[in-house]
């Protein structure tokens, strides 16, 4: 680093890529020469009550567009600024809440689901990581514009919609909470719902025989995940203990609609199922019901397989079956763990209704295992076996 006595001469002879040299005039005042330009800037130390607060180096202008003269002007006016304590790269103060905290109070105000707190987070670090830090007040509707359009381009609609959702239930928080907020900037975009996924109808019989080509825990998983209609998270996050032998019910702890678990009242036959399950993984010790040794979680992380629908294809498709079975649109709605419509919806209570539902699975699961196309074995007693074992010529369990 050189302090010379610049001048207009001096400046223009200094070799690119040279470094920093200091103004002897002018305190704080040098000339950076970079690999391709050279820039006039001015660096002091903040001070405050006498202790030192932080270095600052502020950019003026490239010397081929202001002159010397003009440049040691500047450099004294921040000099000045700087000397008087404050910082010249300070931005201007916060006009309120910031994005990232209203996260923070709309996480805490609200009682979200792990899964759907990560997910909001992840939209903040990802694709609000720049507005993090800035006021919601300052985020105008032409800014949340530009970025629904550039997510669009970059992400796709699902990804920009549903970032947009998540902004603009923020920002609602942040409205709450701050009364100098009069309008969400997202309130003036068209954020279109998200399109419902097509499920083709199900061939039970080339179902079946497709599950039974499976080794014998996915092979289980399917069938539950059928006979239940459960989400994803509910039926893979279910424990040994949620699983009711000897009163035949399933206790599905994780629910998107409800803090409250559902107990779900299951046939004899997805009975036997988890009981034969629980009994040749017992040697794993392990509290889940689909376990998996090589899961960071412990069970199974990922219920698909090449040809077999997805968990929530599975909904789809119990949906429809419960209605082919004969089951009434209310218990079936309460046996896929959805809420009822209305107000007299929030008066009806399913874990009291578990007996109630029972007859409606039976005659479910009946109809899938007899719509299967299965091909049945006799035994020397002349009773039909299924491939999973099921005597078919014995009644169901009381």
């Amino acid at each position: 680093m050189a302090v010379i006595n610049l001048t207009e001469a001096k400046i223009r002879e200094l070799p690119l890529g040279s470094g920093i040299h200091r103004d002897v005039q002018v305190k704080g005042l040098m000339v950076l020469c970079h690999k391709t330009t050279k820039t006039y800037a001015a660096q002091g130390d903040v001070r405050r009550n006498g202790r030192h607060v932080r270095t600052v180096r502020v950019k003026i202008d490239r010397v081929d567009r202001i002159g010397l003269r003009e440049a040691r002007n500047r450099a004294k006016a921040i000099m000045s600024q700087i000397q008087s304590g404050v910082d010249p790269t300070d931005g201007p103060d916060e006009t309120g809440i910031t994005l990232e905290r209203a996260m923070d109070a709309h996480i805490e105000e609200k009682p979200l689901r792990p899964r759907t707190e990560e997910g909001y987070r992840y939209h903040l670090d990802h694709y609000l990581k720049h507005w993090r830090k800035k006021a919601v007040a300052d985020i105008s509707r032409q800014m949340v514009r530009d970025l629904y359009a550039e997510l669009k381009r970059k992400h796709g609609d699902t990804t920009a919609g549903s970032v947009m959702r998540t902004l603009r239930a923020v920002v609602n928080t942040a409205m709450r909470i701050d009364e100098t907020l009069t309008g969400n900037p997202v309130a003036a975009l068209y954020v279109p719902s998200n399109k419902r996924r097509k499920v083709a109808p199900l061939d039970i019989p080339c179902w079946w025989e497709r599950v039974m080509e499976l080794r014998s825990q996915r092979r289980d998983l399917h069938v539950a995940m059928l006979l239940t209609g459960a989400r994803r998270t509910s039926i893979l996050n279910v424990r040994r203990e949620d699983v009711d032998l000897a009163n035949g019910v399933l206790t599905l702890t994780h629910m998107k609609t409800s803090d409250e678990p559902l107990k779900l009242p299951i046939g004899w036959r997805l009975a036997k199922i988890l009981e034969a399950r629980m009994r040749a993984d017992a040697p794993l010790g392990s509290d889940w019901l689909w376990p998996s040794p090589s899961s960071r979680s412990g069970h199974i992380a990922e219920p698909r397989d090449d040809g077999l629908p997805s968990p929530h294809e599975y909904r789809h498709h119990a949906r429809t079956l419960y209605i082919q079975s004969g089951v009434p649109y209310a218990e079936s709605a309460l046996l896929l763990g959805q809420k009822l419509p209305g107000a007299s919806g929030g008066y009806v209570h399913a874990d009291h209704l578990v007996e109630h539902l029972r007859p409606h699975v039976q005659a479910f699961e009946d109809m899938v295992f007899g719509s299967a196309g299965a091909r049945f074995t006799e035994t020397p007693d002349g009773d039909l076996v299924d491939p999973m074992g099921f005597v078919h010529a014995l009644p169901a369990p009381e």
